[in-house]
């Protein structure tokens, strides 16, 4: 009688590994891809930070983007100059109540996905804030 049971469910346990097998393998990839999102928007803003310390302390666009691109150096791709928007422009170099304006670096990077399963690539949002002048 038991072995008569067992017999008719013969194959149900493929059956059931071929159902969850993709749901498993989908949850293993989202977690490698949030894993590496999250990584990688660690790395965009601690550049961030770099280009607002540089631009604030030197007052040079070139300067405080290579300092972006130095910092992002294990991205890639790599942090294009188009990708970093710097404003103001300059920091004054007066005291008084210009002292008190900020530089914002913000930096927009698409980030491809490792696997391409769901679907090209995400964009990523770093900002950094720092008061010129240091």
């Amino acid at each position: 009688m038991v072995g008569r049971r067992l017999h008719g469910e013969r194959g149900a346990s493929a059956v059931e590994f071929a159902l969850i097998v993709p749901l498993l393998i989908v949850l293993v990839l989202g977690i490698a891809e949030f894993g590496h999102a999250f990584s990688v928007q660690g790395t965009l803003s601690s550049a961030a930070r770099e280009g607002a310390r540089a631009m604030a302390l030197q007052n040079d666009q070139a300067a405080a983007k290579a300092a972006v691109r130095t910092a992002a150096s294990t991205l890639s791709p790599g942090i294009t100059d188009a990708q970093v928007a710097i404003t103001p422009a300059s920091c004054p170099l007066t005291g008084g109540t210009a002292a008190t304006t900020y530089v914002t670096v913000t930096i927009s990077y698409p980030k491809p996905y490792l696997t391409g399963f769901f679907g090209s690539g995400l964009g990523l949002t770093a900002t950094g804030v720092m008061r010129c002048n240091g």
